[in-house]
């Protein structure tokens, strides 16, 4: 789910999205999805634009406890750590483990 720019970029890229409007568009947006339980994860990197509604956006996040980001590197980061904890094993290692002669 994405507002209609991104939406339209991610439809670019062959993937299917659902349009929600920004919060100064009006109901029903981005912030009644967030609280309405319809959104797992936040990516909100705002152009000048969407910049009055990412306080809200940011605020709901954090009371709903969502995973938030605000840059795309950040991301990322996120969904390759998504993915490592769906799809391979792990080890739990002390960080003095890696600098051992």
């Amino acid at each position: 789910m994405a507002t209609r720019g991104t939406a339209g970029r991610i439809r670019g890229l062959g993937l299917k999205c659902e349009t929600v409007n920004k919060v100064h568009e009006g109901s029903p947006h981005i912030v009644d999805a967030m609280k309405e339980g319809r959104i797992a994860m936040v990516i909100n990197t705002p152009d000048a634009s969407g910049a009055k509604d990412s306080f809200s956006i940011r605020r709901t996040a954090l009371e709903l406890r969502l995973p938030y980001c605000t840059t795309m590197a950040g991301a990322k980061a996120a969904v390759d750590g998504i993915y490592a904890l769906k799809h391979q094993v792990f080890e739990v290692r002390a960080l003095q483990d890696y600098h051992r002669a």
